[in-house]
Formats: structure tokens, sequence, C-alpha cells
């Protein structure tokens, strides 16, 4: 799941992520069944998986991502295929900004592929339309799921119950459990003498991050526009979990964001240029991206996922990954914790096969070992996460960040439980307000909750 032109930290990440994607039928959960519906044909062992003769079969698989990530899929489709040798797997990346118009075509044309990405709200309409196949069954009698050694906060993302997120059967397998980890460039930090922010959640604050960043912004000729900056893309969600604050009540319904945890901790966000001066405004965001500034060494503090990691292997200079920052106001931390799934489609002709190549990019051991050595995620797998995964010889140095955003402070994005996302949209498309200034932050949430409240209403009640 993966956008790189974040600004400030202001616009959702999910972005999906971003953002930051899709939906299922009327007949409930077991919804779109047929002769392929796993109630109906009993599911076989995939232990049985290249030691019968078995007929040739080709299922489709499509996704998105960047180039570096298609690359990583390719070689693990190629020890799939090697592990399954009567299954090819016809492959398709499309660009992430394309994927969901294309899976929308593709299913009002009837032509779904039998294993593709879903997440967040996408995930949510599919199930509850039917689009997405019961995957329980299957996963049942599947030697590679021990349910104890797979991230819970992942499992969950993908069960629905007929009419939420979060609990019944599985529709899905997590693809990757995404910690969106605060890193920054040691080499600048070295050059100015200023001392690391901590790996430990709670011991950074913001307090200590604008301290360093106001040493950490360069502009030698003083015109007012920084060379380096000291801090780029920060996290909204983020300042604003960690302040106490909440974008919606999801038991209730309520939209939160005019309370005062919420508007002094995007008021922080904002300040950080347009008081600060230590992050790039919109038109420096425009000419560069804070993720562009950060990889050619003229950005000091970021964001990044597992994900970025082939990327930053690369770099030429130093970096690392720390906790992020905690509000003085509440000593917490906190950030998101995306997720990107594998959905097996309800009209597959050969779901066993899709299963199989669902469970084998999700849970195999050895696909989860090539996932995590190729730079993409975090294992799946809990003893591979906190085994293997801890002794990699490349960076970060500090991985533990990573696991301890999965089991302690990492939350999922705000979208993932909303079916209809037009209330966030309004509020993401009217945030400039108070990121150039034109409005407080305070003023700014009291005009627009009414309105994201009456969208909220409307399209998930």
């Amino acid at each position: 799941m993966k956008s790189k032109s974040k600004f400030a930290g202001m616009i959702m990440l999910l972005l999906m992520f971003a953002l930051s994607a899709c939906s299922g039928g009327g007949s409930g959960p077991n919804g779109g069944a047929s002769s392929n519906n796993p109630d109906s044909s009993a599911p076989s062992n995939e232990a049985a998986a290249g030691t019968d003769k078995k007929e040739p079969v080709t299922i489709e698989f499509m996704g998105h991502g960047n180039p570096n990530e298609k690359k990583i899929f390719e070689k693990l489709i190629a020890s799939f295929e090697e592990k399954y040798p009567h299954v090819t797997v016809k492959y398709t990346s499309v660009p992430p900004g394309e994927y969901s118009q294309k899976m929308t075509t593709l299913i009002s044309s009837g032509k779904v592929p039998d294993v593709f990405y879903v997440g967040g709200p996408e995930f949510y309409r599919f199930a509850e339309a039917g689009t997405l196949l019961n995957i329980q069954s299957y996963l049942d009698q599947t030697t590679l799921f021990k349910p104890d050694n797979v991230w819970k906060q992942a499992m969950d993302r993908y069960r629905f119950d007929g009419s939420k997120v979060g609990t019944g059967d599985l529709y899905g397998l997590p693809k990757d459990v995404g910690p969106w980890a605060f890193v920054y460039n040691k080499d600048l930090f070295d050059q100015a003498g200023v001392a690391y922010p901590s790996a430990t959640a709670g011991e950074w604050t913001w307090d200590d991050m604008l301290e360093a960043a106001k040493k950490l912004t360069v502009d030698n000729n003083g015109d007012g526009k920084p060379e380096q900056y000291g801090v780029g893309a920060y996290s909204l969600e983020s300042a604003v979990w960690a302040n106490g604050g909440e974008y919606i009540d999801y038991d209730t319904g309520t939209v939160k964001v005019n309370e005062p945890a919420f508007y002094e901790a995007m008021q922080f966000v904002a300040d950080l240029n347009l008081k600060h001066k230590v992050s790039p405004n919109q038109e420096a965001e425009q000419a560069m991206n804070a993720y562009t500034r950060f990889i050619n060494g003229q950005l000091a503090m970021f964001a990044m996922g597992p994900w970025d990691q082939p990327a930053f292997w690369e770099l030429p200079f130093n970096w690392d990954i720390a906790a992020w920052p905690a509000s003085p106001n509440t000593g917490q931390t906190a950030t998101w914790l995306g997720s990107m799934g594998f959905a097996v489609s309800a009209k597959s002709k050969h779901p066993q096969e899709a299963f199989d190549l669902a469970a084998f990019l999700s849970l195999d051991e050895q696909g989860q070992r090539e996932n995590y050595q190729l730079g993409q995620a975090v294992p799946n797998l809990i003893d591979m996460a906190e085994g293997e995964f801890m002794e990699m010889d490349k960076g970060p140095q500090t991985r533990q960040v990573f696991l301890d955003i999965i089991q302690d402070y990492g939350r999922p994005d705000v979208i993932a439980f909303s079916k209809d996302t037009q209330w966030m949209d309004a509020f993401n498309q009217n945030a400039s307000k108070v990121w150039n200034g034109d409005m407080s932050a305070k003023d700014f949430t009291a005009e627009i909750q009414p309105k994201m409240q009456e969208l909220y209403d409307k399209g998930n009640k």
C-alpha cells in the first residue's frame, strides 16, 4: 500500500495510500455462491501441491505499485509457479493511481482477476457486494495458517461479518502490514551536531523534534527558500492521535475534528512551515516533493514504510528510523499501520489455485522470506519477523521500531472502516486553508465538521 508526495503529513496517507479500493453481493457473507464457492466445493489441501499430476491452470493476478514492487512480485510468482507447477500466473501491475478505476471497470464487465489487491474502503464495499470469495473454509484446511503466528492486526482487516469490517470470516489475506515509521538522515544530524531521535516511543517529543528541525534547516543565501529542511511530510494522523484526538468515533459515527486535541495537533503541523519555517510549504512541495528531497539528502526527517527499503538501501548517506515524536501534552506517540490485502474473486473458475497463490504470497514461509529479503515488507509471520528479519544486515539499524509500531502504537488509517470516504475527501480538499495560513485549525475544523458529519451519515449509515 504508498505515495511519496504527501505534503507535510497533511495529505491523508492512504493514501492509498493512500493511499490510501472495492466491493461484493446481497446474499450476505457468502454472496456470490456458485460451484466455485467453498461451501459447495470443498477446498483441497495445498500440501499435495506438486505431488499429483494436475491439469494445467492459468489464473490472473492484478496489483499495483512502483517498478521495484513489480520486479519483486515477478520473482515471488516465479517461486510460486515452481512450487505449483500446474499453475501459470498471468500477472498485471498497474500504476497505483489507475488501480481503483481499473478494478471498477473489470467488475462491471464481469472480468475480475482471480486474485487482486484490496484494502480499506474498497475491501468493505467489495465484501458487502459479494465480489470477494469467503476464504475461511480454505484457510481452515491449509497447513500454512497458524493463527498465533500471524499478526492479528493484519488479519482482522480482512474479516467481514456481513455488516462491518473487523469481525467474522476472512475474505482476504494480508499482503503486508505496513508500519509508517519516522526516518532520518544520520549524516545531516552528525554534521549539525544534533542527537539522533529516540527509537523508544515517548522519549522524543514534538518539542525535541522542533528544536532539532531548526538546527537542521539551512538557508545559505537567506532568501527564505532553504536548501535543506529539517522535516517534511509530517503525519497529521500521528500528531492527532498522539495528542489524544480522533477524526471519528466509529462506534457512534461522530466526527470529532472540531475538538481541541485535534485542532491543536493540526495547528502544530501547519506551524512547522507557517511559524517555524522548518518544513516545505505547498509551493516548495510542488517544486520538489518531500520524498525526493529526502533521497537527495536535502531533508533531515521524513516518513517511510518497509516498502521503501530497497530504494533507501541505495542511498549514498546513512539513515535510520525512530519512533514518531510524542505529544508533550500526553506523552504518547502514534502512527498509522497500513495494510493491503490479497482477495480472491467470488467468480474465479479456479478458486483453489487462486487461494493457493494468495496464501503463498501472504503466509508461505518461503514467500515471506523472499518478500522481506527483497525489502517489500515486514513478514506477516511473527516468528520470522521477530527472528531472522531482525537479524538482517541492511538498514534500518533500529528495525525493532517497525515491530513496535505493529504491536504497540500503530493504528489503522482513518478510512479503514468506512465504506464511503467523501467525508474525509471533504476534509483533505479543504485543509489547504490551514496549511496556507488562511484559517486557523480551530476555525477550519469548526467549519468543516458539520459538512463531514453530513457526508459520513449519508454514505455510511
